[in-house]
């Protein structure tokens, strides 16, 4: 008699599921009019949850995994449109008035086709990344780009007015990303770009798509994204996050990076090889002194409480040392410290560089910017993944 039960519960089961998930309706028009703006895209930052306005302006994106989002509407001719949305079980309908652009002309930069592809290279490797996963990046529309570059200062800049697209032929996306500024200080050493990003699935084969989920598995693990979903979850020493308390001092002894190389430059416009030299030395100082981390682990609650629902803030004094024990590090950060008889296990060091940190059921930081080295510094978008990813074991 159990047997018909059970085919209704397989049966409804996807319906239950889709339940969970949040919904976003809506209507775009022209900013203090009715009249409706079709074809602008409408998306959820960072994740895969996108679509196109119909005729009438309307716009529907369903199946979104609960937690905090940007939602972004771009059209030609128009201001970007943004808005912070918590995503629950409840429905969520929102009318958007669209500004149009003023018309703005751009100041015309000329570069040779030298400069631009050096100026690029430089771009593409600070912003896709140089591990392997980026070798297998293709940036489909570089000439999009406004790439500038100023020698005095040593700083590059980009943006695009359009989405620059790059196919990750390692993780199986196509990442369109609304660049809207991008800024590479070589002098100290600082990459800071803004904008806006949507994921599809590349189309592939079964033994494509097999890879893709392997890799896509292996960025995850060890991420960023895995730790914050671990912390809120009570889950860290289960899924192989260990976190200590971590304090160190400014070597003294050591001039900050802009300092030496600004002099290193002089010196060697000045033929002065000796002081050159020392300032090569000064360099690989380390940047720190007095560092140790303590004993007994940190356990969840200690470093984290709930902000409101769906929100969590990571609080610590110091500085937080998180250790992945289920993956080895393959770069030597001579500025990252390990006892002597510590496995080489991945590390990472989290600043809170404006207070508590807060993220979200998707483990994605919408509040705070924390300032992360070691292992998740070297993370660019070739290793990103949309934030409504879900692993095998979730």
């Amino acid at each position: 008699m159990r047997f018909p039960w059970l085919i209704l519960l397989f049966i409804f089961i996807p319906f239950i599921a889709l339940a969970q998930n949040g919904i976003i309706t809506g209507k775009v028009v022209q900013e203090g009019t009715t009249k409706p703006i079709p074809r602008a895209s409408v998306f959820l930052s960072n994740s895969s949850v996108g679509s196109a306005t119909a005729e009438d302006g309307t716009f529907t994106l369903s199946g979104i995994r609960p937690g905090q989002y940007t939602l972004v509407v771009t059209v030609l001719g128009y201001e970007d449109y943004n808005k912070t949305v918590l995503v629950g079980r409840e429905p969520i309908k929102l009318n958007i008035e669209m500004v149009q652009k003023p018309m703005m002309l751009r100041e015309v930069v000329i570069s040779s086709e030298a400069d631009f592809r050096k100026n690029y290279e430089t771009f593409r490797k600070e912003f896709i990344g140089s591990d392997l996963n980026a070798k297998n990046c293709v940036v489909m529309n570089p000439r999009i780009l406004n790439l500038t570059y100023n020698p005095t200062k040593q700083v590059l800049h980009a943006d695009a007015d359009e989405f620059l697209i790059v196919e990750n032929r390692a993780l199986g996306y196509r990442i369109k990303f609304l660049l809207r500024d991008f800024t590479l200080d070589k002098l100290a050493g600082i990459t800071s770009y803004d904008g806006k990003r949507i994921f599809e699935d590349l189309p592939g084969t079964k033994s494509q798509k097999d890879k893709w989920h392997q890799n896509r598995e292996n960025a995850y693990y060890g991420s960023a994204m895995h730790f914050y979903r671990s912390l809120h979850a009570d889950k860290l020493a289960h899924e192989g996050f260990e976190l200590r308390s971590y304090t160190r001092s400014l070597n003294l002894q050591r001039p900050d990076d802009e300092t030496i190389h600004k002099k290193y430059k002089r010196f060697i416009e000045l033929r002065m090889r000796d002081s050159a030299n020392r300032m090569v030395e000064l360099s690989k100082m380390s940047k720190y002194v007095n560092e140790s981390i303590s004993k007994i682990p940190y356990q969840e609650f200690e470093v984290t409480s709930t902000v409101s629902e769906g929100l969590y803030s990571l609080h610590f004094p110091h500085f937080l040392y998180v250790i992945y024990k289920n993956k080895l590090e393959e770069v030597d950060f001579k500025d990252i410290y390990r006892d002597l008889n510590m496995t080489n296990y991945q590390i990472s060091v989290i600043t809170l560089t404006n207070g508590p940190a807060v993220f979200d059921n998707n483990g994605i930081v919408v509040e705070g910017g924390p300032l992360y080295e070691g292992s998740w510094s070297k993370n660019r978008l070739s290793d990103e993944l949309p934030v409504d990813y879900i692993p095998d074991k979730d």
